[in-house]
């Protein structure tokens, strides 16, 4: 049976490496990692790494002022981006045929810490904070208030995958014909409670996260929101496969043996129709935690053996938490949508210092390329806290 088409017709995105498409591709292909900033501001006595977003950021229109917070400013930074493609698909299939499925783990609970604090300082909350600002769900409704989308809109939380299981729901909404098309992907804030309980875990690394090596002690965090318009049309840039699992092994490690991981990243091969072969890159999701990449590069080398070139992003953003399966999907639909005859891969940014303990996947060095054919296709993983794994397959279709 021929599956439906799935475009990411259209992308719009914010993080440390800036907000426009052109500049993001070009960062992300050097490998630049030096928009991550030293602060002080959320752990106490202590400087980390992060991710931040520099570029300024629109205002919240004055009609939306309950959804005013940080993490709505980021997705409305990535709306603007595709304010067209979006505008146009209201006009062609209605506002009642055009959802939201977003993703999100702090929504505005950066925002819900300046009002308490304002409360501990004066006795009343801050008169700018609204609940709205912090509940999940309030994203997808600032989204469809802002854009004038009237289909479903709803918010996924699963931890890091949150936003690869957004842009998987949304296929899901265009396959059952309940939507023409679908605003998704994801946005993610900075906050005290994540940073804070992350350094609490001991998860966070002293320097910039240096993923697969033996000197890896630990993650960055980061900030970001990226945001497709997501249609039944052919050709372009298409979400080819999703495969996800939930093992639940424990509610903050992953499975020592990467068994889930395997199992989402087996199941999107199959839900894609393709054999590893034909993946051209992969975009690990790299944390540099011990844990995780251990099992990452176990589960990967079981799949694709050590041959596969594959690169973690996070030491040029962060890791970005709810909005990393985003995030890291724009960047694999950058890699696709540039033109010429091969794909600029992102390389692989880290100390060259190999665990042997690891399997020996192989890692993208600066410069590295692949061809670029019309039917080119890459792979990106996202494993969230208790064992919510999602992996998703991009291609580009000249059909």
């Amino acid at each position: 049976m021929t599956r439906a088409p799935c475009r990411l017709a259209a992308l719009g995105q914010v993080s440390a490496l800036g907000r426009s498409n052109a500049q993001v591709r070009e960062r992300l292909a050097a490998g630049d990692g030096s928009r991550l900033t030293l602060s002080e501001r959320f752990v106490p006595e202590r400087s980390l790494w992060l991710g931040e977003v520099h570029d300024s950021l629109p205002a919240i229109p004055a009609a939306l002022e309950r959804f005013a917070c940080r993490n709505n400013q980021l997705a409305l930074a990535a709306l603007e981006a595709i304010a067209g493609p979006v505008q146009e698909a209201l006009a062609r299939f209605g506002a009642q045929r055009v959802g939201v499925v977003v993703g999100t783990s702090t929504s505005g609970v950066g925002d819900a810490e300046a009002a308490i604090a304002h409360r501990e300082r004066t006795g009343v909350l801050a008169h700018e904070f609204h609940y709205d600002q912090l509940e999940f769900g309030g994203l997808a409704r600032f989204v469809a208030e802002v854009t004038g989308a009237r289909g479903p809109a709803y918010t996924l939380s699963t931890a890091c995958s949150s936003g690869a299981r957004a842009l998987a729901s949304a296929r899901s909404l265009l396959a059952l014909g309940l939507c023409d098309a679908v605003i998704s992907g994801a946005a993610d804030s900075l906050c005290g409670l994540t940073t804070n309980g992350f350094a609490a875990l001991g998860a966070i690394s002293a320097n910039v996260t240096n993923p697969f090596s033996r000197n890896r002690d630990g993650l960055t965090l980061g900030e970001a929101s990226a945001l497709f318009l997501v249609t039944r049309e052919p050709g372009g840039i298409q979400l080819l496969g999703v495969g996800d699992s939930s093992e639940a092994h424990h509610m903050s490690a992953p499975d020592p043996e990467g068994r889930g991981a395997e199992t989402a990243m087996r199941g999107a091969l199959a839900d894609a129709r393709l054999e590893p072969g034909e993946i051209a890159y992969l975009n690990l999701h790299g944390t540099g935690t011990p844990q995780n990449d251990a099992m990452e590069s176990a589960a990967v080398m079981r799949v694709f053996g050590g041959e596969l070139s594959s690169s973690s992003t996070k030491p040029l953003v962060g890791h970005t938490l709810g909005a990393a399966g985003a995030i890291e999907a724009a960047f694999c639909w950058l890699v696709l949508d540039a033109t010429g005859p091969e794909l600029a891969l992102p390389p692989h940014v880290w100390d060259g210092a190999r665990d042997p303990e690891l399997a020996p996947i192989r890692l993208t060095g600066k410069g590295e390329r692949a061809a670029a054919s019309s039917s080119a296709r890459v792979m990106t993983n996202s494993f969230g806290f208790g064992g919510n794994n999602c992996t998703l397959i991009l291609g580009r279709s000249d059909s």
